[in-house]
């Protein structure tokens, strides 16, 4: 039978320490003084452990059992939930001032200045779910090579080895963050070389045969879905950015008249432009009188954000399109870089440019957003000619030489 509060607080101490059992391991333990204790028996490594739960009635029993469940969870995952409680209250009350959890945030409240939220969030994910249950509360400079490779073997075992990289790269930077502040004398990450595999890349999927690009068009233009997601295929080959900043793009950041379309791009922190040819705005138009008075050109369900990262590649697949072998939302990118280049023979730097890569041309100046942009918006409009060529089955003659 589980515990009642009534039941815990008619408990009385006896001659010696009675346990009194609730239910998945957790018991109370009350003392001979009349302390009551709870605490929850497991096993991990082999050995029967014990990990104290907090004290009745400052912890009551619905704390309690929620503090069980999550060190079971733990358990599961292959964290002892004793250790794991030990690193998180030495850094509570700061008695490990030196320990890798507390020098990584510290770390990471310089390193993430000038990243976007979104990156700096999945950094600070990966830490707590991957990093500090295992060398959070040791000493930094404690870390040693065979430590950090526990760690990435975890995270290898489960097949994500593209997490592994990721992971790696932090526990070094904190690593050289602690020997900048004096607080270890090496970085154990560069004695791993070798240890795993090299994550093979995997590119997006993308379809850059014009005559399976022309039967793609025309399965976006009979979508059957909301008119906001048909728009935003619509819209998506036309512009080829990232996915993010299509289902994101705000209104306030279009001028209509002039055909551009100017916003930050967090992946490579640049101000970028895009020309918008024709039909790019006739499908903008078309959508305003439907979204304008929201913050975003795409909302979702709820209209005070956008629409969901993953509807894109629920539409192409609606289509009946394999976004694992076919084509993605990031695909289109692809598909422009590719077609511009081998159909329309355009300059790779203009394509460059327009893909917002952050790559220096052979004089070495960076980019810059207004760059070859009259060259660019000539593109970006013989780029929909094509594409409605193609949707239309017509036969395409590739164009010599560069646009006007």
């Amino acid at each position: 039978m589980t515990l009642t509060d009534t039941a815990i607080r008619a408990a009385k101490p006896g001659a010696k320490n009675i346990k009194m059992s609730d239910e998945k391991g957790l018991y109370l333990l009350l003392t001979v003084t009349g302390g009551k204790w709870w605490r929850l028996d497991y096993r991990f490594g082999g050995k029967r452990k014990t990990s104290s739960l907090g004290v009745y009635p400052d912890t009551g029993w619905k704390d309690a059992r929620a503090r069980r469940d999550e060190a079971r969870k733990m358990l599961a995952q292959g964290i002892d939930p004793g250790e794991n409680r030990k690193a998180q209250k030495a850094g509570e009350l700061k008695r490990a001032a030196n320990s890798f959890e507390v020098v990584a945030r510290e770390w990471f409240e310089v390193w993430k200045g000038d990243k976007s939220a979104g990156h700096s969030g999945k950094v600070l994910a990966l830490l707590g779910r991957d990093i500090f249950p295992w060398l959070g509360g040791k000493p930094i400079a404690e870390i040693t090579a065979p430590l950090v490779l526990d760690v990435l073997r975890r995270i290898e075992a489960r097949g994500a080895s593209e997490t592994v990289r990721k992971a790696k790269n932090s526990i070094s930077q904190v690593m050289r963050y602690a020997i900048q502040t004096g607080r270890a004398e090496r970085d154990p990450c560069p004695d791993l070389k070798g240890a795993f595999k090299v994550a093979t890349c995997k590119h997006f999927a993308s379809i850059t045969a014009p005559a399976l690009v022309g039967e793609l068009l025309r399965a976006m233009d009979a979508f059957k879905g909301t008119h906001v997601v048909r728009c935003a295929l619509l819209l998506a080959p036309l512009v080829f950015v990232r996915p993010g900043e299509l289902r994101t793009a705000k209104w306030a950041d279009f001028d209509l008249d002039k055909a551009e379309w100017k916003f930050h791009v967090s992946k490579t922190r640049i101000d970028h432009l895009v020309p918008l040819s024709n039909q790019a705005v006739a499908v903008l138009r078309e959508i305003h009188p439907l979204t304008g008075q929201h913050e975003h050109v795409f909302p979702g369900r709820d209209p005070r954000r956008p629409m969901s990262g993953a509807t894109i590649n629920a539409a192409i697949r609606r289509m009946g399109y394999d976004t694992g072998e076919d084509i993605t939302g990031h695909g289109f990118r692809a598909m422009a870089r590719t077609l511009l280049a081998e159909e329309l023979h355009q300059d790779p730097q203009w394509i460059e440019h327009q893909l917002a890569h952050s790559v220096p041309d052979t004089l070495g100046t960076a980019y810059n957003r207004t760059k070859f942009l009259k060259e660019r918006k000539a593109m970006m409009q013989l780029w929909a000619d094509y594409l409605d060529k193609l949707k239309a089955g017509a036969e395409v003659i590739p164009l010599r030489g560069h646009a006007a």
